[in-house]
């Protein structure tokens, strides 16, 4: 008896001391720990669908957190809505040699309602546990369990969680009845195992050993060089609605019935409707009518409900309330143009997503919706949430994609309009006088439009305090002194504003020598260059493409005369176009420049090219005039 309980502690004393040793940070490759903050040390998805609105979602991670910057991954943060409940967490602490420190008990977690900051009605919730160790690297690990009692999308899985993160292992598993269809995709090369478990199939994908990349200016992602999985169901059921994703047709049916009856109005909002367009000549005129109509009477509050995520509130309800999200405006933006005899189309999008994949729907690819009013020689696309958008202008987060277009007959593939580099533009003009104590009085007006338009509008939004702290913030202007400012937007239809500035600046004119030296480009100038980086991983691109315009005319002091000008630079690349050219006549300088840009993806053997473009303009904005005093 001695002898067995003996062997007994042995084996136990042995399994722990193994299973302590899972997590030692000293066994991590060197490859794995190179440029990362945090391991993956495993992590598994096991996603198993019981029937078309049932599944349970099993979730294990460890993370080996290297470094402060790592400290991000030191939480468990899990969303949940009352279709999905979380249960059985576990979830320990381990220091730098895998020995266990800490188990987390269920009252160390907590549960809050999840607020994304503009919602006002949402079933989300989130399970939160902050995991804390004062010394690095430590480990921690989680689990838990997942039931869905509705499916309409499935787990995304992706093998590279970021930049500054390496994964040892990482799996992914469906597993499905016999007779359950869904669509997969995956990145390129990954094996795809399955395997026939009884009357279940298990598709499973396993990804290892791979290395951290560091953080990349521009990146577009890190999906190019990452094993991904994307999955979406054919048939499905959610909160009592049913439907088929197996197409984008068969889905744009589902979203269409989904509104059956939904865009009726109340007979007064019908008669305000009439009594707004009886002036109205054109379809146009009466789109902008109704457009400024929504603006000005309704506002944007999101509304997360169950199948209220996808069901926009009956027009109805927001003509009583005046507020909706954007399935709710956009639904009601389209009875008010139905009234007016005019047909649209709601439209589903990818707000700041990559564009819909045209053979492969999935819900997971939209975000948001807008309106489309197909006129007999053009179309135009509303973005119904904004209060200040002009009539057509939809953003460049919408602009430039393919999206759905839910139609009677089901759903469409079509895609939204491109605003090119001239239309996103920047027109900078700038008068500098040089009066003769060598002060400066600088005048600058400028004209934004499109997307450079929304990237300025915020600023009219702010308090004048907040906007002169912004502007005097975003001057190259040395020793600028902000005297008076002005926006204006002077035709409400057309995403164009201008801007008026004046300052005034003592530190133009440096001194060297008998010489004075004043650099030409004050107001657009590129303060600095990006770096090489050898061996890039991921696609790069600018936001968008654009267009800058700046003219600078400069009044020299009484006095001095211009001894040097600085010759003509045209740089031309696939990425876009700069030109600067220097001319003078008596006591003026004028300084002329133009930079295009576009937004094109690029891989990331072209990065360096990039680089040596941005170089060249980088050195081109810092040229200078040389001036002499004569009095």
């Amino acid at each position: 008896m001695k002898y067995f309980l003996s062997l007994a502690i042995t084996i136990l004393t042995y399994f722990s001391a193994f299973t302590q040793g899972v997590y030692d940070a000293s066994k991590i490759p060197e490859t794995l720990t190179k440029d990362a903050s945090a391991v993956i040390r495993n992590e598994e998805q096991f996603f198993d669908i019981t029937g078309i609105g049932s599944a349970q979602y099993d979730y294990t991670i460890a993370v080996t957190i290297l470094n402060k910057a790592g400290d991000d991954w030191a939480q468990l943060e899990e969303f949940y809505d009352r279709f999905s409940p979380i249960s059985n967490i576990k979830a320990t602490l381990y220091d730098a040699t895998g020995k266990k420190v800490k188990d987390y008990k269920s009252s160390d977690i907590k549960d809050r309602i999840s607020s994304d900051g503009f919602s006002l009605l949402q079933d989300n919730r989130v399970k939160l546990l902050k995991f804390v160790s004062n010394t690095y690297p430590y480990t921690i690990e989680y689990s838990f369990t997942q039931n869905f009692n509705g499916i309409k999308s499935m787990p995304y899985w992706q093998a590279i969680k970021g930049f500054g993160t390496s994964t040892e292992k990482t799996s992914y598993t469906i597993q499905i009845n016999k007779g359950y269809n869904f669509r997969y995709l995956t990145s390129k090369n990954l094996k795809t195992d399955s395997v026939v478990i009884g009357d279940k199939i298990q598709y499973k994908w396993i990804s290892t050993d791979n290395a951290a990349v560091q953080s990349e200016p521009l990146s577009i992602g890190l999906s190019n060089i990452s094993d991904w999985v994307k999955a979406a169901p054919n048939q499905f059921e959610f909160d009592g609605a049913s439907g088929n994703l197996d197409n984008w047709k068969d889905f744009g049916s589902w979203i269409h019935n989904l509104n059956t009856d939904g865009n009726r109005l109340p007979e007064a909002t019908k008669l305000v409707v009439q009594n707004l367009i009886k002036d109205a000549k054109t379809p146009k005129e009466k789109i902008r009518i109704l457009y400024n109509y929504l603006q000005q009477n309704t506002r944007y509050v999101s509304v997360q409900l169950g199948i209220g995520g996808y069901r926009p509130i009956l027009a109805e309800k927001v003509a009583e309330v005046n507020y909706g999200d954007c399935k709710a405006l956009s639904n009601f933006m389209k009875a008010l143009l139905n009234e007016a005899g005019i047909p649209t189309n709601l439209i589903i999008i990818g707000s700041g997503m990559p564009s819909m994949n045209p053979n492969y729907s999935s819900i997971s690819q939209a975000n948001h919706m807008i309106l489309c009013v197909p006129l007999e020689k053009d179309t135009t696309f509303l973005e119904c949430t904004s209060q200040y958008n002009p009539m057509g202008f939809i953003g460049y987060d919408n602009a430039d994609r393919n999206v759905l277009m839910v139609t009677s007959e089901g759903g469409k593939i079509i895609h939204t309009p491109v605003y090119s580099a001239k239309d996103n533009f920047q027109i900078k003009k700038t008068n500098i006088k040089f009066n003769e104590d060598e002060t400066a009085e600088i005048g600058i007006k400028t004209t934004y439009g499109n997307a450079q338009f929304e990237n300025i509008f915020g600023i009219t939004l702010q308090e004048p305090a907040e906007q002169r702290k912004i502007i005097i913030r975003n001057t190259n202007i040395p020793g600028a002194e902000l005297l008076t400012y002005k926006y204006e937007q002077k035709d409400k239809t057309q995403p164009v504003i201008n801007e008026e500035i004046n300052f005034k600046s003592n530190q133009l004119l440096t001194k060297g020598g008998d010489k004075f030296f004043l650099t030409l480009n004050q107001t657009n100038r590129q303060e600095s260059a990006p770096l090489k980086i050898e061996n890039r991983k991921t696609y790069f691109s600018v936001p968008f493409s654009y267009t800058d315009e700046d003219e600078i005319t400069y009044t020299l002091p009484k006095g001095y005369t211009l001894e040097f000008i600085p010759k003509d630079v045209t740089i031309t690349s696939e990425f876009g176009t700069y030109t600067a050219k220097f001319s003078s006549k008596d006591n003026m300088i004028t300084y002329v420049r133009s930079q295009s840009m576009n937004d094109k993806k690029y891989p990331p053997e072209k990065y360096n090219d990039y680089v040596e473009f941005r170089k060249k303009i980088y050195q081109a904005d810092k040229q200078k005039a040389v001036l002499t005093k004569t009095l």
